[in-house]
């Protein structure tokens, strides 16, 4: 057997095993960027992702790579949370995005900025000491009815701001 010959064949060999590793994430998914909340909104989101429900728009939860206690996502494609995001730019006073009559909806006791975006929805929650984020694909139109399956979850675990 010739050099080149038993050089090609290990280099398919390793080839071959990365890609059987690549296929065994165990159906991981890429999730959204974490944020990096403190204090107060850190707490809050942390118990709010141990009371996350396992399905929202009758999608199940997906398990994310890397894992956080600051971001969930069910279904495909993924209908991806983040809480402790910045407070979105419409609902900031001195932004030149600021429009204090932005669109928001209340939905079960928890009150959403609603943006529309290419592809879908951003909701970002309005009155909460951790801003809740979730952006819902147009896959799953109408995007606000995932809003009620986080409800109870965000109402336990995030406070209203004082």
């Amino acid at each position: 057997m010739s050099t080149s010959f038993r050089r090609a064949s290990c280099a398919a060999t390793v080839a071959a095993a990365l890609v059987a590793a690549a296929g065994c994430t165990g159906g991981d998914a890429s999730g959204p960027t974490p944020p990096s909340p403190s204090g107060e909104a850190a707490g809050a989101c942390r118990s709010l992702h141990d009371r996350l429900p396992k399905r929202v728009d009758g999608q199940q939860r997906i398990t994310l790579d890397p894992a956080s206690k600051y971001t969930a996502a069910w279904g495909d494609p993924a209908i991806e949370m983040r809480c402790g995001v910045p407070r979105p730019e419409k609902l900031s006073p001195g932004s030149e995005h600021y429009n204090p009559t932005a669109e928001a909806a209340e939905v079960n006791g928890v009150s959403w900025l609603l943006e529309q975006r290419d592809g879908g929805y951003r909701f970002t929650t309005t009155d909460r000491a951790a801003n809740v984020e979730l952006s819902v694909p147009e896959d799953y139109a109408p995007e606000i009815s995932a809003l009620p399956d986080l409800a109870k979850a965000i109402r336990a675990s995030v406070p209203k701001r004082s």
